[in-house]
């Protein structure tokens, strides 16, 4: 007998656990590692492709939800502009942050780039990664992500992976 998770026995919900075959980002690194994607990821605002590429990026860093990142040739860059300020990453470097206008509408910090990553992240050079909290949606592969909490990190949460995650609301730095 299957019961509501609220009532079941304190055995079948270490069972569930173990079973679980999604990614715990508490499983990922710290420095964050860089991965190839080679599922179609979307980005789409007001009934418009903003980005979507099957050569895309993702960051995985411990306790936060990946960072997915689409090379240049795969984003609108007609519609974005480059925003105010500038932020730092202790591994990635100097973050430069883009705005869209599209069809009236402009969505301010839709999106970040970094044109000289540190080290390892030079492949995402010029790549641009979106706040799917800021978009209308994002998708890895047929799936809809989710948007991280707080706007800071930018992660996309998936079925694919599993929390807690870092980024409660209140966590923006601008």
């Amino acid at each position: 007998m299957s019961w509501p998770r609220k009532h079941r026995r304190s055995d079948e919900i270490l069972a569930a656990a173990y079973l679980d075959e999604r990614e715990s980002v508490w499983d990922y690194p710290r420095p964050p590692r860089l991965e190839r994607v080679d599922e179609r990821l979307r980005v789409e605002l007001a009934g418009e492709v903003l980005a979507e590429t099957e050569h895309g990026w993702r960051l995985l860093e411990t306790s936060h939800p990946p960072t997915y990142y689409f090379p240049p040739s795969a984003v609108r860059r007609d519609l974005l502009v480059p925003a105010a300020g500038r932020s730092l990453c202790e591994f990635k470097g100097q973050a430069h942050y883009w705005t869209v206008e599209l069809r009236g509408r402009r969505v301010e910090r839709v999106a970040w780039s970094y044109p000289d990553p540190w080290g390892a992240y030079a492949p995402v050079a010029d790549h641009f990664a979106f706040y799917a909290s800021k978009v209308d949606a994002c998708w890895v592969g047929d799936e809809l992500a989710r948007a991280q909490a707080g706007d800071f990190y930018g992660g996309w949460i998936t079925d694919r992976i599993a929390g807690p995650f870092k980024g409660p609301p209140g966590t923006r730095s601008w």
